[in-house]
C-alpha cells in the first residue's frame, strides 16, 4: 500500500476526524460524513494516496487493501467554506477546481469578475487608459476597451473561418476610362478602342495631346462608409510609340448635394509624380499614387462626386499623345458597412 509520513496542517475549524481500529483484513470505515475529494485517510499515521482508498458515498472509506488486526485507520474530512470580502496579497491559485462568481459587478469596481444568469461571465475594470485589457502569454495587448467606452479595439488582425474579418479603413475603387467624357471645354479625344494584336487586349482610352492640358470628367457616389474626408488617385495609361518622356496627370473634384448646385467650380488639382514611358508602345505605364485630393464643396453621405481629371503637359515631356486606360482612387471608410 502506497503513501507517504507526514500530515497536513489544516485548521481544526474546517475538520472532522474519525478513527478506528480495524480487524483483520478489514476495509471499510463508516464516518460521520464527509465532501468527496476533501478527505484525507491514514494507516498508522502514514497519510495515503488516492489510489489507496475509495471514497465517493460521502460515508464509507474503502480501503484497497484489506488492514491488519489493531491497525488505526483515521479519516479526516474537511469542511468546505466561503470567503467573502477578504483582501488576498500575492498569487491565489485555484487547483484542481474552477473560480465560480456568483453575483454582478458594480460601476465603481476597479477590476471585477462577475456572473449572473442573464449576461454570464462579467469582467468589469478602471483605468487611466482602459477599463479592460486582454493581454496574450507574451504580455502584449490582444483587446483593449478605452475607458468609459463602449468601443472595442482589437489589436491584431480580426478573423473568422480562418478568413480576415473586413474593417473600416483604406478602400479603392477603379474608374475605366470608358467611364469617363470629354470635357466641352479644352476636352481630350472621344473614347476609342484600340486594337493591340488581333484577338489580344484591346483598349477602351481617352487620348490627351502633348499641346495643351486636355480634360475629362466623371462622377462617383461614395458609400455611405466614406468617411468624407481626402481622397488620392493613380493613373493607369499607356503610349502609342516609342518616345520615353514623362507624363503627369492632375485630378480635381467637387462634391453636390441632394438640391445644391452643380454649376460649381471643381477644388485645387492634385498632381501625380510624373512617370517616364518604357519606350515600348502600349506598355502598360502604372504612375505613383497622388497626394491628398480634397474634395470641393461640403461632402457629405450621398453625394455625387464630379471629377476632372487632365494631363499636366507643364510637368511632363512625353511628345506623343498619352493615352489614359483608367485612374484607381483610394479613399477611406469609417465603418464596416453602409447599413
Amino acid at each position: 500500500m502506497s503513501g507517504y509520513i507526514g500530515i497536513l496542517p489544516v485548521p481544526q475549524a474546517t475538520e472532522t476526524r474519525n478513527s478506528f481500529t480495524a480487524t483483520s483484513n478489514q476495509t471499510s470505515f463508516t464516518t460521520d460524513g464527509y465532501t468527496p475529494n476533501f478527505v484525507s485517510v491514514y494507516l498508522n499515521g502514514v497519510l495515503l494516496s488516492a489510489a489507496d482508498f475509495t471514497a465517493t458515498n460521502g460515508t464509507d472509506v474503502v480501503l484497497a487493501s484489506g488492514a491488519a488486526a489493531d491497525d488505526v485507520v483515521e479519516v479526516i474530512a474537511f469542511s468546505t467554506f466561503t470567503v467573502s470580502a477578504q483582501t488576498f496579497t500575492g498569487d491565489v491559485t485555484a487547483s484542481g477546481g474552477t473560480f465560480l462568481p456568483t453575483g454582478d459587478t458594480s460601476a465603481g469596481d476597479a477590476a471585477a469578475m462577475g456572473y449572473t444568469a442573464a449576461e454570464g461571465l462579467i469582467l468589469t475594470g478602471q483605468g487611466s487608459t482602459n477599463d479592460v485589457t486582454i493581454k496574450n502569454d507574451a504580455d502584449a495587448d490582444v483587446l483593449e476597451i478605452p475607458t468609459g467606452t463602449t468601443n472595442v479595439a482589437v489589436v491584431g488582425g480580426i478573423t473568422s473561418g480562418g478568413a480576415a474579418v473586413k474593417v473600416a479603413g483604406k478602400e479603392s475603387i477603379y474608374v475605366p476610362a470608358a467611364a469617363m467624357y470629354p470635357s466641352t471645354t479644352n476636352p481630350c479625344s472621344d473614347l476609342e478602342q484600340v486594337e493591340t494584336t488581333a484577338l489580344r487586349p484591346d483598349l477602351k482610352v481617352l487620348d490627351f495631346a502633348a499641346a495643351a492640358d486636355d480634360f475629362a470628367q466623371f462622377t462617383i457616389a461614395f458609400p455611405k462608409s466614406w468617411n468624407e474626408g481626402t481622397i488620392t488617385f493613380q493613373p493607369f495609361w499607356t503610349v502609342t510609340g516609342t518616345n520615353t518622356g514623362t507624363v503627369a496627370w492632375q485630378l480635381a473634384g467637387i462634391s453636390v448635394s441632394s438640391d445644391g448646385s452643380i454649376n460649381t467650380a471643381f477644388g485645387t488639382q492634385v498632381a501625380t509624380t510624373a512617370l517616364a514611358f518604357s519606350g515600348t508602345s502600349n506598355d502598360l505605364m502604372v504612375s505613383v499614387e497622388s497626394g491628398a485630393v480634397t474634395i470641393a464643396g461640403s461632402p457629405a453621405a450621398n453625394d455625387m462626386c464630379f471629377f476632372q481629371i487632365n494631363r499636366d503637359t507643364s510637368a511632363d515631356n512625353q511628345s506623343g499623345v498619352a493615352r489614359l486606360v483608367g485612374i484607381k482612387l483610394f479613399f477611406t471608410t469609417d465603418a464596416a458597412n453602409d447599413a
